[in-house]
């Protein structure tokens, strides 16, 4: 049996920082998580929230942050 060569994707159609957060929403609540460095009582620190913006949680790294997102099957974004 051949198998089928892969379907190649136009990037540009992937870009998400051209989504409203309503689209960025929809596009995988369950799936990605995005992190940001947040200020807490005058320490940096890294917020985790969900694709529809809501707040997960906070970890004391960057790195902790992306092990904890990564451990519950789920991509990180990072946010600027």
């Amino acid at each position: 049996m051949a198998h089928a060569e892969p379907t190649k994707l136009d990037l540009k159609t992937y870009d998400i920082r051209k989504l409203s957060p309503e689209e960025l929403g929809r596009l995988g609540v369950s799936q990605i998580a995005y992190i940001k460095t947040v200020q807490v009582d005058g320490t940096a620190m890294t917020a985790i929230h969900a694709a529809d913006g809501r707040p997960m949680a906070i970890a004391e790294t960057h790195d902790g942050a992306i092990a904890a997102i990564l451990q519950h099957e789920m991509m990180p974004i990072l946010v600027h």
